[in-house]
């Protein structure tokens, strides 16, 4: 009889609780589904007692780090996110901890926001990985040693495993099943749990980073909000450059400079922003989407969207239309 896998999964104060109970209802399923104890399932506190979640139910845990687990060793380490990871401390005992475990384990790698915390332990250096959109861009400042993929629903590298957000964590597990017990075994478990077998697309298919409120100075927020009103206006850099009574020249630098984006890439933002709405309201066609938000043509929006989103219009809608409203 084998041995079985022990999945390890850190949960630290506020945790996000479908980080930690969807990979576990994953795992227990395909359990389930191979007909074998294949995994034994664990959630590590970082201190003792219950953990608070960050939706205030709490969890009690198996064991706390630094305590002795025994003769269990860990197959794969997984770290859960929590909504304030990005800003948190540095908890020098989790790193600790994590630094001594990691090189033990088979895997390792992260939900979520929990890249923050493999990170700050050094872990991620020189590694390719994800996290969720809202927070990538800090992930990739706070530590520019290691490679961001902003889209990636999740990602392998080596022994290294890290999943986009919340129901990412269900995608990267459902993966690893199938690394473990094969393509079978993991559709059964994606057929039971209702959920895709590969995820179409990726995360910036949910961003709605293209809707960021107006920055910069009091005239060049004024650009930004009439831009986000009249997304089929002319807004070529001599037109609003015009608006300030400024030079093209001088609007292009003060305004990538404050803004953080050159003005073409900030309106083409406003503008999929923009077709990402009538899309979700299903009734314009593509062509009418184009027109009412400022492309040349169909085919312009189409390559706009799909540079931002990573789907095409068509695509998009088919699956949001009449998500609002």
């Amino acid at each position: 009889m084998r041995t079985p896998k022990t999945i390890a999964i850190l949960a630290m104060p506020g945790v996000q609780l479908l980080d930690v109970s969807g990979p576990l209802d994953v795992f227990a399923e395909a359990n389930v589904q191979a007909r074998a104890d294949t995994y034994r399932l664990r959630v590590i506190a970082s201190q003792p007692g219950a953990i608070r979640s960050s939706s205030g139910v709490r969890l009690m845990p198996d064991a706390v780090i630094g305590e002795d687990m025994g003769d269990e060793p860990i197959h794969t380490l997984l770290v859960a996110g929590t909504p304030h990871a990005a800003t948190a401390a540095t908890n020098l005992d989790v790193t600790a901890w994590l630094r001594k475990l990691t090189p033990k384990a088979r895997r390792f790698g992260s939900v979520c926001s929990g890249a923050f915390v493999l990170a700050q332990a050094g872990l991620l250096n020189g590694r390719r990985v994800t996290t969720h959109w809202a927070v990538a861009d800090q992930l990739a400042q706070a530590f520019p040693a290691v490679q961001v993929d902003a889209d990636a629903i999740h990602v392998r590298d080596g022994r290294l495993r890290t999943a986009a957000g919340v129901t990412a964590g269900l995608d990267l597990s459902l993966a690893l099943v199938e690394e473990d017990l094969g393509r079978e075994i993991a559709m059964k478990v994606a057929a039971q749990l209702v959920m895709f077998f590969k995820r179409p697309g990726g995360q910036m298919q949910f961003s709605r980073k293209g809707e960021a409120a107006p920055t910069g100075r009091s005239a060049l927020q004024e650009v930004q909000r009439w831009i986000a009103a009249n997304p089929a206006e002319d807004h070529s850099v001599a037109h609003l450059a015009g608006r300030m009574s400024l030079s093209p020249r001088h609007f292009a630098r003060l305004f990538a400079q404050e803004v953080g984006a050159t003005p073409a890439a900030w309106v083409e933002g406003i503008r999929v922003s923009a077709a990402r709405r009538l899309l979700e309201a299903g009734d314009a066609a593509p062509k009418q989407v184009a027109a009412q938000c400022g492309f040349a043509d169909a085919d312009t929006l189409r390559r706009a969207f799909q540079r931002q989103v990573g789907i095409t219009p068509a695509e998009y809608r088919k699956r949001y239309a009449h998500a609002v409203g």
